[in-house]
């Protein structure tokens, strides 16, 4: 068994140097020289250029549309609705008549005040008479002062009267005004929450109807503290600009800042701030939640792709590409606005930057442009 198995590891061995001699002249003594030696490596990347441009300073939040004015429709008087003159939801504008209530009552007590008042008047175009006739007889020595001076009081008694019976037909014709609900502004109206001939009365809790002023519109939010010098600044020059997008439909409206809030909330160190919007096409509802966006002012800056900023233990960094070579280059980071980073300092503006393939990067390393396949 010894002797076969020499036997088989001598003929693999000839037949090796059989096949090495076979082949050697297939390789050059250079190459079996320096079979060790390899090319340097080059690593294929993608690059953009840093660009410089406008890039404007925002601030996004979850905000809320709220009315500018909204109102609560009620009665002022304890009456019976006649009439509803709209339709549930419906726009309408300033004005307009919503409700009638019963006015019998107030057309009775007016009739009964213009009465008063037409007997007082006539009260006192007597007692004018009589005073001038006493002033008459008085200088002709046919009636004594006393006479004279009662006519006059009685006059002046029955003037005073008649402003009375005035102020109270004048009221009761203000009274007979709230039997005719009107409009005090347009916008639009809620479903109401009576029908004719149900009684109302001024303790009543709930209204009779709702109106939401819809254009324009504030967007209440929060912003954090830190903008809020930059914020006045730009509102004083008038060029704060405030888009409200309703999510998932993408609709919004373009608005600019009306107010900010007199403190900053100390628990969460934000601040309350509104935006107006025209809302001419009613895109933004009352209650809804929207997406907002406050360009506080729009600056000259660097800007790269988001993903071309790396992060190490010494800060952020991003490779430059010189003479075909990746170099670390440290920068830093101001913001990030819509998947670009803005660079504070760090980059002027037109160099080449690495955006994918840095893992396989470090100082020096050698890199070409990586050629885009059709349709990537």
């Amino acid at each position: 068994m010894r002797i076969r198995r020499w036997i088989i590891i001598a003929i693999v061995l000839g037949a090796a140097a059989v096949a090495f001699v076979a082949l050697r002249p297939y390789f050059s003594e250079k190459q079996i020289a320096t079979k060790g030696a390899q090319r340097p490596r080059v690593v294929a990347v993608d690059m953009v250029k840093a660009v410089r441009k406008p890039v404007p300073v925002d601030v996004d939040a979850i905000g809320t549309v709220t009315p500018i004015s909204s109102v609560a429709l009620k009665s002022r008087l304890e009456t019976t609705i006649l009439a509803v003159h709209f339709e549930d939801g419906a726009r309408v504008k300033e004005g307009d008549l919503l409700f009638t209530l019963d006015a019998r009552q107030i057309d009775a007590q007016i009739e009964q005040a213009e009465g008063n008042l037409a007997r007082d008047r006539a009260q006192l175009a007597g007692a004018e008479r009589d005073l001038r006739r006493y002033g008459e007889l008085i200088a002709k020595g046919a009636t004594t002062q006393v006479n004279l001076d009662n006519a006059k009081t009685q006059a002046d008694i029955l003037a005073g009267t008649i402003k009375g019976a005035q102020s109270a037909l004048d009221n009761l014709k203000v009274q007979k005004s709230f039997t005719m609900i009107r409009a005090p502004f347009s916008g639009r109206i809620s479903a109401a929450n009576v029908k004719i001939g149900n009684f109302v009365r001024p303790a009543d809790t709930a209204s009779l109807a709702t109106i939401n002023q819809m254009a324009p519109v504030y967007v209440t939010f929060a912003v954090p503290q830190r903008v809020l010098v930059d914020l006045r600044d730009a509102m004083k020059a008038e060029s704060t600009k405030v888009v409200a997008t309703i999510p998932g439909s993408g609709r919004s409206e373009v608005g600019k800042m009306a107010m900010v809030e007199n403190s900053v909330d100390a628990t969460t160190g934000m601040v309350t701030v509104r935006g107006i919007m025209d809302n001419g096409n009613e895109t933004l509802w009352p209650g809804t939640l929207v997406n907002t966006k406050l360009t506080i002012r729009t600056e000259d800056a660097v800007a790269v792709p988001t993903v071309a900023v790396q992060r190490s233990q010494t800060g952020n960094f991003v490779f430059v590409v010189k003479d075909g070579a990746a170099h670390v280059q440290p920068v830093t980071v101001s913001r990030t606005f819509e998947g670009e980073t803005v660079i504070a300092a760090g980059l002027a503006g037109g160099e080449d930057i690495v955006t994918d393939g840095q893992l396989l990067l470090s100082e020096g390393t050698k890199v070409e442009s990586r050629s885009r396949k059709a349709g990537a």
